[in-house]
């Protein structure tokens, strides 16, 4: 079932299932084992506008609806997992953020790259001993009235695109005595002195998308560069987090359809006791089941889509919606990847197979932004409110 597709909808749809079947699926294992970040075929998204989807033409984007984002979310994440995080973070973390925090003069200076593919954007929330707790974030920036200018200094981890990136959405520290108050964000530019990527994290899946810890020492920002007002970090992280729960569900429905199709496919040619094992009931549930969850998951991450878009036009959040696609949809993934292992049995534990690489990928979905634990958390404090 198709939740309301518009022709538009379908459109997109389609020029993305189509892109990334032939320009992303045949090098996706490839790059899994060397580890490789795919910087032509991400130019290529850029140039078809999948990094900047929902950000008006105006600012460089394409001006489509949060639906639209989350079917070329779904395609690309299911030919590669890590071409579906670059374009998640870039859309729904960098762009998103400068869209509904950022100045006019921010906008036109940084958007307008981000959002046409001309830049990549990268989101900077993490720390080594501040993960679900940021207010317990070490990285500070100490305003310097005189030069008008933040002086960063700080280790910041887990950045997706880190070594990557020409842009990165930051947050730090301004008035520790506040706690998460004192967290303020900003807009760090990777080519001004004092700013350096540290370690690349050695990572069990998506490992075409480079994860890196990012270094600052005395990084100079200008204060115009600040997103939103100082101390209201924070707020800005959680609501760009909301878009972000989205995306990732998207990657997750992705993720699942690959691995189903790839357990429904083998279970119709492996042949056992001279029969295809689609044959056996005991398949043919687990097949049952996977895709009952999975369609579940499709339409709660539409439906989340359905109201952010609402919640722009009417006021309001859809952090509610936002969290409870990204856990089933993580889950979802998980177990699903998991039963199509089981299905191809020694084989799925081979790397001549796809579905060991569905099934690493599949993990991060249930941790990155926001673990399940956090998810539940923020569904319960909404049910309960």
């Amino acid at each position: 079932m198709e939740l309301k597709l518009s022709e538009e909808h379908r459109m997109i749809q389609d020029m993305a299932r189509d892109f990334a079947q032939k320009e992303i699926a045949p090098i996706a294992a490839e790059l899994d084992v060397e580890a490789c970040f795919p910087t032509e075929t991400v130019k290529k998204m850029g140039e078809l506008g999948f990094m900047g989807i929902e950000i008006p033409e105006e600012y460089g984007g394409t001006g489509l609806d949060t639906l639209s984002y989350v079917l070329a979310m779904i395609e690309i994440s299911k030919a590669c997992a890590s071409h579906g995080v670059i374009m998640s973070v870039n859309n729904s973390l960098v762009c998103h953020g400068i869209y509904h925090f950022g100045t006019e003069e921010q906008k036109q200076e940084f958007l307008v790259p981000l959002a046409s593919g001309e830049k990549l954007g990268a989101y900077s929330l993490t720390e080594p001993q501040a993960g679900s707790d940021p207010a317990n974030m070490r990285t500070t920036a100490v305003y310097d009235a005189g030069a008008d200018e933040y002086v960063i200094n700080g280790l910041k981890a887990w950045v997706t695109s880190g070594p990557n990136a020409d842009l990165i959405v930051l947050f730090a520290m301004t008035d520790r005595s506040k706690g998460h108050r004192g967290i303020s964000a900003f807009i760090a530019d990777t080519t001004l002195p004092g700013f350096s990527p540290g370690k690349v994290e050695p990572k069990l899946g998506i490992r075409a998308s480079h994860t890196s810890e990012l270094v600052f020492e005395d990084y100079r920002l200008p204060a115009r560069h600040r997103l939103g007002e100082e101390g209201a970090g924070f707020k800005v992280a959680l609501a760009i987090l909301d878009a972000g729960r989205i995306g990732i569900a998207a990657q997750a429905v992705g993720i699942a359809e690959a691995a189903f199709e790839a357990a429904r496919d083998y279970a119709k040619e492996r042949v056992q006791f001279g029969q295809p094992i689609s044959e056996f009931q005991a398949i043919q549930w687990m097949l049952a089941d996977m895709k009952t969850r999975l369609e579940a998951a499709r339409l709660l991450t539409y439906q989340a889509a359905l109201a952010k878009d609402e919640a722009a036009r009417k006021g309001g959040r859809y952090s509610l919606e936002a969290s409870m696609a990204k856990l089933y949809a993580s889950e979802m993934a998980m177990w699903v990847t998991t039963t199509a292992v089981q299905i191809f049995g020694g084989n799925g534990y081979s790397k001549e197979y796809p579905v060991e690489r569905y099934f690493r990928d599949a993990k991060i979905t249930e941790i990155y932004e926001g673990t399940s634990e956090i998810q539940r958390m923020v569904i319960a404090r909404s049910v309960l409110s």
